[in-house]
C-alpha cells in the first residue's frame, strides 16, 4: 500500500495582531517605505542578508514587492509587511520560507528596520507568524537560522523560545562568503 506524501498547503493570505504588532501581506504601496526602511538599516542588515547591500534601490524594492504574490500561490514563501499596531506604517517584514513540504518544515525569517528596533517587534511578529505556520500552513518544525555573530537575531530566536540546536559550519553565504550559523527550532507544543 502506497502512503500519501504531504503536499504544499497553501493558506489564504490573511492579517494577523497581538497589540503590538499587525502582520499582512505585501501590497503595491509597499515598494517606497520597504526601500526606505531597507536603505535605514543597511549597516545593521546587510551583513547578514544579502538582498540588503549598499546598491539596494527602489527597483530592487518593486521586484521584491511584485513578486510576493506569485511566490505565495505557488507555496514557495509566505511574506508578511511587520506594521506597528498603533501607527499603521510598515516597520520590517517577516516570512516561512525554504518549505520542505514532506517533512512540514520551513524557515522563518524576519528583519525590523533600525529605528524600531528594541521595542520587541522582531519577536512579537515571529511569534505571530510561527503560529500561523503551525495553525494554517500545518508545519510540525519551524528552523531559525541566524549567522554566528548576528546577536540581533539570535536574541528573537531566544526570546521567543526557539531550541538552540547547534552552530551548523558553512550553513550560509553572506557578501564576505560561507558563515557558520546557530540553528535554532520551533515545534508546535513550544509556543
Amino acid at each position: 500500500m502506497a502512503i500519501a506524501l504531504p503536499t504544499a498547503i497553501v493558506p489564504e493570505p490573511a492579517e494577523l495582531s497581538d497589540g503590538l504588532v499587525r502582520l499582512r501581506p505585501y501590497r503595491a504601496d509597499d515598494v517606497e517605505p520597504m526601500y526606505l526602511a531597507a536603505r535605514e538599516s543597511l549597516a545593521e542588515v546587510s551583513p547578514w542578508m544579502a538582498w540588503c547591500h549598499a546598491d539596494h534601490g527602489i527597483d530592487d524594492s518593486r521586484r521584491w514587492v511584485q513578486s510576493r504574490e506569485s511566490d505565495w500561490k505557488a507555496g514557495e514563501e509566505y511574506s508578511f509587511v511587520v506594521v506597528d499596531a498603533t501607527g499603521g506604517a510598515p516597520v520590517g517584514a517577516c516570512g516561512l520560507n525554504k518549505f520542505d513540504h514532506i517533512n512540514r518544515r520551513a524557515n522563518l525569517g524576519y528583519w525590523i528596520r533600525t529605528s524600531e528596533t528594541g521595542r520587541g517587534l522582531a519577536t512579537a511578529a515571529a511569534r505571530l507568524l510561527a503560529r500561523w505556520g503551525f495553525e494554517r500552513v500545518g508545519l510540525t518544525r519551524i528552523e531559525i537560522v541566524a549567522a554566528v555573530g548576528n546577536f540581533a537575531s539570535q536574541r528573537v530566536a531566544t526570546k521567543l523560545g526557539a531550541v538552540h540546536e547547534g552552530v551548523l559550519r558553512n550553513r550560509c553565504f553572506l557578501a564576505d562568503g560561507p558563515r557558520d550559523a546557530h540553528s535554532y527550532s520551533l515545534i508546535p507544543g513550544d509556543l
